[in-house]
């Protein structure tokens, strides 16, 4: 026993000062020194110390990338178009790479270690994005499992979007999360609404960023927010409009239809299909019914897939998918160009791009957002 255990000790102690040979080795072999950032053919150039990746570096010097996982490479939304040799692509990358953008050199930045000088190519956009500090100013259930979260911005204190568009909240350390998180959540309020901003937030069991917004966020408590991000936005044709929501993914439709009745762009007719299960998971119905009455092109269909007796539902039943199946062949206008915006779970999502396309919507007039 006493061998064994001085040999466990002898394990232990070389794996102890291999370890710090490692980081020693690493930090002299390593030492990258001042590297350059190319962003966008020149358009903004970087000097910084080389060694860490992309994304953070990016964040750094002020340019945010959106990430959904903080960095951990699981969702994806970190990518860029490097314009430069840096390697092949990383077997932490290639998952969540489709062969189109590995053909084009699309990498995560939160995989790509900046090593040496590097161009990249990123939205326009991402240059606005900034963070954000604010206060909550309300919190308002708007079902059992989905709230309202309305900030008020302090540093900045005002924002410009796009309807449809997103931020990322920053969530502290609580319970066993030891650090920072940041997700996603799409901005539910307009555009002209600028000195605060509304998100609707629906529990996952066991979300990160969920369970604390539901359990522990209060009014008054301080949050930090970097955005704004996203192309979900209103394309700017004649076309109809033809608008999917389920769950918590209303917040963005939300905020284009309110944005375009507040602009008086009222021309275009405006189909919103919002499924739910039973009459417990509808919300905003009020709002829509009276923007109705309002705006005559605009239409507003809930429908149900699992009414409960005590519902005592008229409305619209089934898959959401059957409903706008039905309303393509019943209600529209088959002789109008047709545009699809769609935002919720990704099921619901390839299941009405499947609608939309067999009713003559072309898959690249299809727009979305998919939560995962």
């Amino acid at each position: 026993m006493n061998t064994i255990l001085a040999a466990s000790f002898l394990i232990g102690g070389l794996s102890a000062v291999l370890a710090a040979m490692i980081v020693v080795v690493d930090s002299i072999v390593n030492n990258y020194g001042e590297v350059k950032i190319d962003i966008n053919n020149g358009k903004k150039e970087l000097k910084v110390n080389g060694g860490a990746p992309l994304l953070t570096t990016l964040s750094e010097q002020g340019i945010f990338i959106p990430s959904a996982c903080g960095g951990r490479g699981s969702c994806g939304a970190c990518k860029v178009k490097v314009l430069s040799d840096i390697g092949p692509i990383l077997p932490t990358e290639a998952p969540l790479l489709d062969e189109e953008e590995m053909k084009q050199n699309i990498r995560l930045s939160c995989q790509v270690k900046v090593k040496s000088d590097i161009a990249i190519e990123i939205p326009e956009e991402l240059f606005s994005a900034k963070i954000f500090n604010g206060v909550v100013e309300k919190i308002n259930d708007l079902t059992y499992d989905i709230k309202e979260v309305k900030i008020k911005l302090v540093e900045p204190n005002e924002i410009e979007f796009k309807a449809g568009q997103y931020m990322q909240l920053v969530i502290p350390p609580y319970e066993k999360i030891n650090e920072y998180t940041q997700r996603a959540y799409s901005i539910a309020s307009s555009p002209s609404q600028k000195d605060s901003v509304e998100f609707f937030i629906r529990l996952v069991p066991g979300g990160i960023a969920t369970t604390y917004v539901h359990k522990y966020l209060k009014e008054n408590d301080q949050i930090e927010l970097v955005g704004p991000f996203g192309e979900f936005y209103m394309r700017d044709t004649d076309a109809d409009m033809i608008c999917v929501a389920g769950g918590s993914g209303l917040a963005p439709i939300k905020s284009i239809v309110a944005d375009m009745f507040e602009r008086e762009i009222t021309n275009r007719n405006v189909w919103l299909f919002f499924g739910a299960r039973s009459l417990k998971d509808l919300y905003y119905v009020d709002f829509f019914q009276d923007m109705e009455k309002k705006w005559d092109r605009f239409h507003f269909v809930p429908a149900l897939s699992e009414p409960q007796p005590e519902d005592n539902w008229k409305g619209e039943t089934g898959l959401i998918t059957d409903v706008l199946g039905k309303y393509f062949k019943e209600k529209m206008d088959q002789n109008t160009q047709k545009e699809g915006y769609l935002c919720g779970s990704p099921g619901m999502i390839n299941a009405c791009i499947k609608v939309m396309t067999e009713n003559g919507i072309s898959e690249n007039e299809i727009y979305y957002d998919k939560f995962a």
